[in-house]
């Protein structure tokens, strides 16, 4: 069997190649190798760039440099191929909010390429959402200002979510990712495509970059290291359901060869993942013994407060249930950090 990866010498998609190499797949590697995000950040984009691509050329993984909204390029990649998962795109609300067009270059008419080149080519395409198009309708019903107060709910939520989706302040990146889920419906619909989207939460791990951007766990973690400050928007009591990167990682493996049911699922931490800004702050304090350099900014447009995944859903369709538990996955984040300190200084 013959995967494409696409966001290949990222983060996430790194992994994603890991795990198909240690399955005995074939894995091809698709990127463009921008270092637009990287350099954003404090760190030493150069060598972080050549870090990744040193990785897969590691586990034997070819890399095609290309741009998934090259789509005579993407179709070339794909040949030969049994399974498309495109883990390429432009994460971060902050970028999306100043860059509009970009943000939807990117997400819509990427993730339309890599749909239509899994048309084409008859084969299964996995897209990755973000529980981000929940929207934020949330926060205020969460944050009661007289008192100061933030109450957590004790529930997680499914796919068939009781709010409309896209609730309260939307941004860009809220539509481009939503939209690229209206595509896949329709791939679905209008040509019975097999298409896995992913609506994932909180991913956090080695090879993971994170800034303040995008990336919050691993930037709490760098920046406790590394002695950089540390930056809370809006409150840290927010919380989220983090996802070890390869628990994520094994959601596209584990729907490929459990039957293919197409459609959107929530792959999350779940209850046994729930932790706050605070409770990861000091979680990375106890580990590392650190002092951190904490300051708390005026909330920022679109974030969103609290959110669990309920993700029934996938382990009743595909057997996925994520499995790392924040202290062993935030331990293996930190020995990652420090075994490459040289990457992550300004």
């Amino acid at each position: 069997m013959k995967v494409l990866v696409t966001g290949a010498a990222g983060f996430l998609g790194s992994h994603v190649c890991e795990l198909f190499k240690a399955k005995r797949w074939d894995v091809v590697g698709y990127d463009n190798l921008t270092k637009f995000e990287l350099n954003r950040t404090p760190y030493n984009a150069e060598a972080i760039r050549q870090y990744i691509v040193d990785f897969l050329k590691s586990i034997d993984v070819p890399l095609v440099v290309g741009d998934i909204r090259d789509y005579d390029n993407l179709i070339k990649a794909a040949e030969g191929c049994d399974y498309i998962i495109n883990c390429a795109a432009q994460p971060a609300m902050t970028v999306a909010i100043e860059k509009p067009h970009y943000d939807a270059d990117v997400n819509i008419m990427g993730a339309l390429n890599v749909l239509e080149v899994g048309r084409i080519n008859k084969i299964p395409v996995a897209l990755c959402s973000t529980i981000h198009v929940y929207g934020n309708g949330l926060n205020e019903d969460l944050y009661d200002k007289g008192t100061n107060r933030f109450y957590i709910p004790c529930e997680s939520f499914s796919e068939h979510f009781q709010f409309k989706l896209l609730t309260g302040q939307i941004t860009p990146l809220h539509v481009s990712k939503y939209t690229e889920e209206l595509y896949a419906r329709a791939f679905i619909e209008s040509y019975q495509s097999k298409v896995f989207v992913a609506r994932l939460t909180g991913i956090y791990g080695e090879r993971q970059f994170g800034g303040e951007d995008h990336g919050w766990v691993a930037n709490f973690a760098i920046s406790t290291l590394m002695g950089y400050p540390i930056k809370v928007f809006g409150t840290d009591k927010q919380c989220r359901d983090i996802l070890y990167v390869k628990d994520a990682a094994r959601a596209f493996y584990d729907w490929f060869v459990s039957g293919q049911e197409s459609g959107v699922f929530n792959i999350g931490g779940g209850v046994s993942c729930l932790t706050s800004l605070k409770d990861c702050l000091d979680d990375l304090y106890l580990i590392t013994g650190i002092d951190q350099n904490i300051s708390l900014l005026p909330a920022r447009p679109g974030d969103l407060w609290y959110f669990c995944c309920d993700t029934t859903k996938a382990g009743n369709s595909f057997g996925w249930l994520s499995v790392i538990l924040p202290n062993n996955g935030l331990l293996r984040l930190v020995k990652w950090v420090e075994k490459n300190r040289e990457l992550f200084r300004k």
